[in-house]
């Protein structure tokens, strides 16, 4: 039997709630292995600028932005010394960072420039405007900001959204900056 189409064990096939999540739950933080603890700090926190919050010797520390216990934890715990994952493999596809502003985005993208970090990507999402890159373990990473709901794309009868993918301007982004 291929392992694709086995049922997964997680799943019981039973409709357990049809009722959607508490619109007040959110994502509140996201803990990555990397190779190299100081490294991996160094791009969250050096470039990017995530604020330092705690440190657990050689093996963990968590980051946040605006005093919040932590946004984004690193650790070495099973990874140490580790290479990415294969491409062909399952895992985390990308974490998201959002931004407040269409100004805060134009920063970031200018803290990679001057970082020398490349570019895999960057979008307009109609609802969002996104860059796209890796941090030096392999983990993609999407940094974004909302445009107001009152600007997105009027999405077709029975869609809640209407989302689609155009280049970014990167340098109209930039000149947010001025």
């Amino acid at each position: 039997m291929d392992p694709r189409s086995r049922p997964s064990p997680h799943s019981s096939g039973v409709n357990v709630g049809s009722e959607p999540i508490d619109p007040g739950a959110d994502i509140g933080h996201v803990h990555l292995k990397v190779a190299d603890l100081d490294r991996a700090l160094g791009f969250y926190r050096d470039v990017l600028g995530f604020e330092l919050t705690q440190r657990f010797g050689d093996d963990a520390v968590f980051v946040s932005a605006g005093g919040y216990h932590h946004h984004i934890g690193l650790n070495t715990w099973h990874s140490k010394g580790g290479s990415p994952p294969p491409p062909d493999s399952t895992g985390l596809f990308h974490l998201a960072i959002r931004y407040p502003t269409r100004a805060a985005l134009a920063d970031a993208l200018d803290r990679l420039r001057r970082a020398g970090i490349p570019l895999e990507g960057a979008a307009d999402h109609g609802v969002s405007e996104a860059l796209y890159l890796s941090d030096p373990d392999g983990n993609g990473i999407e940094l974004y900001w909302d445009r107001p709901r009152d600007q997105w794309p009027e999405p077709a009868p029975g869609e809640k959204v209407a989302m689609y993918t155009r280049p970014l301007d990167l340098q109209n982004l930039l000149a947010e900056l001025a």
